[in-house]
């Protein structure tokens, strides 16, 4: 059996060794649009991460068998044509909630601590030029007694409201903006009126697609800090720059970008004030986090020889 893996530079060098076991393994650090029929040729099964498989692509691949997305999101592959061409298609679901939890709480502690503040000035010899034994130029403020909003009451969600809790944080759930509120939810406008954190971990749709803009920032507590680590596009970027430009929240912690690598244009990535901490959708990939991924690829991978249904979409 060949297998290829399209983006293996999504893996961070980590080992493949329970893949090569399954067949022959051929891997590319990235595959260009351009690239992707040359680099598919000859494969039974294919693992991409970002890399597009489209119908055209699809149709062109004769001995392909299965598509594993070494991803939870399928965007990238037109699901529609794998079936019509009978082609089988997984992806992985779970493998990094442990790692966007902690990165999560490392941009809410950073904001509230003003932690990457402290440490520019100790690089610069501050605390060296102290008069007393330590600095306090900036706020440090608790997370105990906050409250603690979370949009998007999934696996994420839960998995950050659970150490939210641990913290002392009164943690809340938004409702669907426009919808009913159920047990246990709280209105989508009074979450964004009341919370002190706003944490984000809700799929990108058309419903959630600018789901927090400038009106909604304006909302916003001037004391509040807002994190994204789900995907780009749900608050809207040129509104949040504004608003940390205004001072309208105190901060935000954003992991995700409308396009990705983020574009010499975007506003956050221009945005040079110290009330934003921009990591580059990094949230997912803790080392352990990579190593559950490439198992569960391979486990779909041998169900699947096996004739079993794991982890199938298509």
């Amino acid at each position: 059996m060949n297998i290829t893996i399209l983006d293996n530079a999504t893996l961070a060098k980590t080992s493949l060794t329970c893949i090569e076991q399954l067949g022959k393994l051929t891997t590319y650090e990235l595959t260009s649009p351009e690239q992707v029929i040359e680099h598919c040729q000859g494969a039974d099964v294919l693992i991409t991460n970002k890399a597009v498989l489209n119908r055209d692509t699809i149709s062109q691949l004769p001995q392909l068998k299965l598509i594993c997305v070494s991803a939870t999101g399928t965007n990238n592959v037109d699901l529609e044509a794998a079936k019509e061409f009978g082609i089988a298609v997984t992806n992985v679901a779970g493998y990094s909630t442990p790692s966007v939890v902690q990165h999560t709480f490392s941009l809410i502690t950073n904001l509230l601590g003003n932690t990457h503040r402290y440490q520019a000035d100790c690089q610069q010899g501050a605390w060296q030029k102290s008069e007393m034994f330590c600095i306090l130029d900036y706020s440090f403020n608790d997370l105990q007694g906050k409250t603690f909003a979370i949009i998007g009451g999934g696996t994420l969600g839960k998995g950050v409201a659970k150490v939210a809790e641990a913290f002392g944080a009164n943690v809340i759930v938004a409702e669907r903006k426009g919808v009913a509120c159920r047990d246990g939810r709280t209105p989508f406008e009074d979450v964004i009126k009341t919370a002190d954190i706003i944490s984000v971990h809700c799929p990108l749709t058309d419903e959630t697609r600018d789901l927090i803009a400038l009106n909604e920032l304006k909302m916003m507590k001037p004391s509040a800090i807002i994190i994204n680590t789900a995907r780009g596009g749900i608050i809207n970027e040129s509104d949040l720059a504004t608003a940390l430009e205004q001072n309208l929240i105190a901060g935000a912690g954003v992991d995700v970008l409308t396009k990705e690598p983020a574009e010499l244009s975007n506003p956050l990535a221009n945005y040079k004030g110290n009330n934003l901490l921009l990591t580059p959708h990094i949230a997912w990939a803790s080392t352990e986090s990579i190593v559950r991924l490439i198992n569960e690829v391979s486990l779909n991978i041998a169900a699947f020889t096996k004739g079993e249904s794991r982890n199938r979409l298509v």
